[in-house]
């Protein structure tokens, strides 16, 4: 949990946080007819408004720091030192520093979710360990989804390379490089819905930041979590990393154009998926060659559906 690696609120030796202690109110008047609130804590105050095309974000004499975006509109979150040390710190103590970073990042996620669902924004939070293919796959996806209206929140430690991927196939994206930070939060995704001005109907793709164990606990908004899993990384990953597996909806089995190279057991792969989630649904799929990406499409396009008419 990020209390102890140190990516979310730093935590000393003693106990002490040093990182996000922090409350204020933003209220988000929307045209939909509803507004909410985050409470968090920063270094300094002031007072900003942001007038966007489908709503206003208005944040009132509170005190933090929000990374500035670059030209590109890309936000650089530079946390503090990653395995802060917690010797010492009793078991107990560590369960309620968790517990209350949760707590702040769930209300965080719950003014996202309230945003979304007034858009009827459909969102996908991408996870998987790095190299699982998240970026070609998201390419090649909204190549298929044509012009369906999407926009993309890419989370990485450092570099944009991934994100300008993204932009070169014409899609809208905002970058968050969270310096020595593990995962996004839902913080980090609620400021940069900020700058992409989402339309109604849209979906919206973020691809967390490639790792298998925080980004399982922190709720952005989104509607469902779909994790990637290669061919090459091995039949027991499901089982190595469960809290992922069992967080998410659907898994994709990506990179299938290799298996034959890789003495790999597909049935293996789904009977280890089952066995820590058995409501997950599972589509194998290569987005090199394009087997199996038709179903993909029509699972993203019935969920969307699903939620501009339920």
């Amino acid at each position: 949990m990020c209390s102890v690696c140190g990516c979310s609120d730093i935590v000393t030796a003693d106990g002490k946080s040093v990182g996000h202690a922090h409350s204020h109110d933003h209220d988000h008047p929307h045209d939909h007819g509803h507004d909410h609130g985050h409470h968090h804590a920063h270094d300094h105050a002031h007072s900003h408004d942001h007038v966007h095309g489908e709503y206003k974000h208005g944040h009132d004499e509170h005190g933090h720091h929000h990374p500035q975006p670059d030209a590109r509109g890309d936000h650089h979150y530079g946390t503090g030192a990653a395995g802060v040390s917690v010797p010492g710190m009793s078991q107990s103590r560590l369960i309620e520093v968790e517990t209350a970073i949760l707590s702040k990042n769930d209300t965080f996620a719950a003014g996202n979710r309230r945003v979304l669902d007034a858009l009827e924004v459909f969102a996908v939070n991408l996870v998987s360990s790095p190299g699982s293919g998240k970026t070609t796959l998201l390419c090649e996806t909204i190549k298929r989804l044509g012009d369906v209206p999407l926009a993309v929140i890419e989370g990485d430690q450092q570099t944009a390379n991934d994100a300008e991927r993204i932009r070169a196939t014409g899609a809208r994206a905002v970058q968050i490089n969270t310096g020595k930070g593990c995962h996004l939060d839902g913080h980090m995704v609620g400021h940069a819905l900020d700058q992409l001005r989402l339309r109604q109907g849209a979906f919206l793709f973020i691809e967390n930041v490639g790792n298998l164990v925080c980004p399982a606990a922190f709720d952005l908004g989104e509607d469902c979590k779909v994790a990637i899993l290669s061919v090459t990384e091995g039949e027991d990953k499901p089982l190595k990393y469960p809290d992922m597996f069992t967080a998410s909806t659907l898994a994709i089995l990506n990179k299938t154009d290799l298996a034959p190279h890789c003495d790999v057991d597909l049935d293996l792969y789904a009977a280890n998926l089952k066995r820590v989630n058995p409501d997950i649904e599972i589509i194998a799929l290569s987005a090199r060659t394009g087997e199996g990406m038709d179903r993909w499409i029509e699972w993203l396009t019935a969920r969307r559906d699903a939620k501009r008419t339920g």
